[in-house]
């Protein structure tokens, strides 16, 4: 019985040809995210030809999303961390815990934005315009996001679940599933097709709750009937304050790092101050998901490979898959800087573009993705930090990325150049981060890498 338990206790995440690895578990999630901003510029290229006014809205709520999504993704690292590290010591009872507590989490976390979002979503917008139109579509498609929210917190952790024990193709599934179903609803809701009532933006709302909502549901049931390395049980379930600690000493960092966008972006509105920078900056986020989902998918893969290998004890393979997720990430970025310079009208064109977003939209579009390429390689190292119980210096690097260097870079390159110059503020942050992050990287390898007695 004991041979036949070790058997099963062996996970390909600490046998596994690390480069094959990284590459079955890292492309159905690179897919998958592709997926995922796919029916994120969708919401917004219906929505450009819905109403102009709509297009600010949704952009305007942008941060919101990217705020609920931080909380759900960073809550999810944690337990994808702290879930990983306990297979690799063979903790399977602590294991199951973590898995249960991310589940309550997620809960408690739903309840607390669907009440926010229901008692401020006119306030929010009243905050950055007094177009009533703008104003009333913004307030309805935030109300309906936040209130309803339950599905994208729920599904993001059953996916991490999945996605810590190796089952990333199971991952893609579900989020390739829900995002189907939003792109298929997006046009029959926003415009009445097919017989359905003709909703607007609201329309938009509905179609991403419901695909939420679906992926949940699937992602959940994939769990139950596939992924049999976790096992959760709530019958006589109680929180743990232990086992929240050690998901939120991940989790915090994750969720304050992936909420620095949203701050930056407030910010940035604010700077900015005309509907036209806004609509362009809010398509730029849009656009730049394309090159940046598929490295964010390598970094979803990467994290529980090391920190399984971290908990394991094998330091080689934690080196070797730092090194080719490096090499996948920049190159990338690379391609998707090339596309966004080349050819920028052709990004904007997606999104019903007139004559003033082109002379505006055009030199930001060549600007902006000029740090890509650093992005990509911050990006790598931030999901090693993770996993190493680190956490702390991925969100230091975040906010100087996202918030400490841009937004005043922002304010004192509009202030004296205006227009185009203030996109440059987006480079300069990644470049700074990119020195940061190495120096971090040095000390993170001499204290925590250096050290490991290896199994390898």
């Amino acid at each position: 019985m004991e041979k036949k338990g070790e058997k099963m206790e062996e996970n390909k995440m600490g046998v596994m040809n690390v480069n094959k690895l990284l590459v079955t578990m890292a492309v159905p999630m690179m897919i998958s995210m592709l997926i995922q901003a796919l029916y994120n510029i969708v919401d917004s290229i219906f929505v450009a030809q819905y109403s102009r006014d709509g297009l600010t809205a949704v952009s305007l709520c942008f941060p919101v999303q990217s705020l609920m999504i931080a909380l759900a993704s960073g809550t999810g690292v944690g337990i994808n961390s702290l879930l990983s590290r306990r297979l690799g010591e063979k903790r399977f009872e602590d294991a199951n815990k973590a898995a249960e507590n991310g589940i309550f989490l997620a809960v408690l976390s739903t309840i607390v934005v669907a009440i926010i979002g229901g008692l401020m979503s006119e306030k929010f917008f009243t905050f950055f315009t007094s177009t009533p139109a703008t104003i009333q579509m913004g307030r309805d498609y935030m109300f309906i996001c936040t209130v309803f929210s339950l599905g994208v917190f729920m599904q993001i952790v059953a996916e991490k679940l999945l996605q810590a024990t190796g089952k990333t193709h199971l991952s893609m599934v579900s989020q390739m599933t829900g995002a189907v179903i939003n792109i298929i609803l997006d046009p029959i809701l926003i415009f009445g097709l097919l017989g359905a009532p003709k909703l607007g933006v609201a329309g938009a709302a509905i179609a991403t709750v419901a695909g939420q909502w679906f992926a949940m549901v699937l992602a959940f049931y994939l769990n139950h009937r596939l992924n049999h390395e976790v096992k959760m049980s709530f019958k006589h379930f109680k929180p743990s304050l232990d086992v929240i600690v050690d998901i939120y000493r991940v989790g915090i960092p994750a969720i304050i790092m992936q909420s620095i966008t949203s701050i930056m972006t407030v910010g940035m509105n604010k700077i900015l101050g005309d509907d036209t920078a806004i609509s362009i900056f809010g398509i730029y986020f849009k656009i730049n998901s394309f090159t940046f989902m598929p490295v964010f998918g390598l970094s979803n893969a990467l994290i529980p490979i090391f920190a399984y290998n971290y908990g394991a004890r094998k330091r080689q393979r934690i080196f070797t898959a730092m090194r080719t997720g490096m090499i996948i990430s920049v190159a990338m970025m690379a391609i998707g800087t090339a596309l966004i310079i080349i050819f920028p009208k052709f990004f904007l064109n997606m999104f019903n573009a007139d004559s003033t977003m082109y002379d505006m939209g055009i030199p930001a579009m060549r600007i902006f993705p000029i740090g890509f390429c650093f992005a990509g390689f911050c990006i790598i190292l931030i999901s090693l930090y993770q996993s190493v119980e680190a956490a702390s210096f991925s969100m230091i690097i975040s906010i100087i990325r996202q918030l400490a260097v841009i937004l005043p870079a922002a304010y004192i390159l509009k202030r004296l150049w205006g227009y185009p110059a203030v996109w440059a503020a987006i480079p300069i942050s990644e470049i700074v981060a990119t020195v940061v992050c190495v120096i971090i990287y040095f000390y993170i390898k001499r204290t925590k890498l250096d050290t490991i007695k290896s199994k390898d």
